[in-house]
């Protein structure tokens, strides 16, 4: 069985959530291998080797913080022709596919980008993939190289399988487009203290029904009840009711949680785009003939000025 790669998207050593659905996924196609970038690389050995990284290819240099992407393949680069191994498997944010996609053309490989899940196969991984606003599934693979693999969030679930999470260094030759995009500053984005919207296992959107900003309380209320992020949809964003880092949908982020509950949105096509994929889908809509029943699971005919605030009461009162 074959190694496969698995970036490690983490802040300072704390590994985020989707690097271990990585490494369940990791652990389907042969025996997972992380490569940590920057620093904290032995606070994160433990828990990546908690989740089954055999081995942690660590690299730390002042490049990977200074300079935009190409540091990272260069990395990513060094290890895949250290180890050459089965897949390399990323986590499908922005700088996520941009890695990837500098990486499968530095390999001479193919790849996927956004996959829901993937599985292995006598040819190779197979992955899902939602495509055309998510209104079709599709199956492909990558016919010409090592594939290269972006995972969007909430595509496995996140699984102990202990390993020896051996923390070894990689030897690392930045190129000379290393050092092309500095970075000047950087801004902390303010805390709210729920969970990523990208990330989140549910997620609580509010859309025009909400009538405006100073009604939005409602829907975080809903989602601080549950635990959950906050979305909004672009009639909502558009508006200024909620900020444009919120919007779910083909402009915006996209999301596919175990739970997504839709308060006051129509689902036109281009919120459908960013949340179709989610597990189980629940709708509150006083329009009856609102196309965002014909894909939910549950659905509530109702005005959400009632619906939302007796469903945040009773889900507090069972965890009381």
């Amino acid at each position: 069985m074959g190694e496969v790669l698995v970036y490690v998207d983490h802040v300072d050593g704390a590994v985020r959530k989707p690097t271990l659905e990585l490494l369940t996924i990791a652990r389907r196609l042969g025996e997972p291998v992380a490569v940590h970038l920057g620093p904290g690389a032995a606070d994160a050995a433990p828990v990546l080797a908690e989740h089954g990284a055999t081995r942690v290819l660590a690299a730390d240099a002042a490049e990977f913080a200074d300079y935009l992407v190409v540091p990272k393949v260069d990395a990513l680069e060094a290890a895949a022709k250290a180890v050459s191994p089965v897949a390399v498997l990323v986590p499908s944010s922005g700088e996520g596919k941009e890695i990837a996609a500098r990486l499968a053309l530095r390999l001479g490989s193919g790849i996927i980008t956004d996959a829901v899940d993937v599985e292995a196969s006598d040819e190779g991984p197979v992955t899902t993939q939602a495509v055309f606003a998510a209104s079709f599934t599709t199956k492909s693979r990558v016919s010409k190289g090592v594939p290269v693999i972006t995972v969007k969030p909430n595509a496995a679930p996140v699984e102990a399988a202990p390993a020896a999470g051996t923390v070894e260094e990689l030897a690392v030759t930045f190129g000379p487009l290393a050092t092309g995009t500095k970075v000047t500053a950087r801004t902390p984005r303010e805390s709210t203290g729920r969970p990523e919207l990208t990330e989140a296992a549910i997620v609580v959107s509010g859309g025009r029904g909400v009538n405006g900003a100073e009604n939005f309380h409602i829907i975080e209320a809903l989602a601080d009840s549950l635990g959950a992020a906050v979305g909004a949809s672009r009639a909502a964003v558009d508006a200024g009711w909620y900020p444009h880092t919120n919007q779910v949908g083909q402009t915006g982020k996209s999301v596919s949680p175990q739970l997504y509950i839709a308060n006051g949105i129509s689902g036109a096509i281009q919120h459908r785009a960013g949340m179709q994929t989610s597990k189980t889908i629940v709708a509150v809509n006083k329009d009856a003939e609102a196309p965002i029943f014909d894909l939910v699971d549950y659905g509530v005919v109702g005005d959400l000025f009632q619906v939302v605030p007796q469903l945040t009461e009773e889900i507090n009162a069972r965890k009381g």
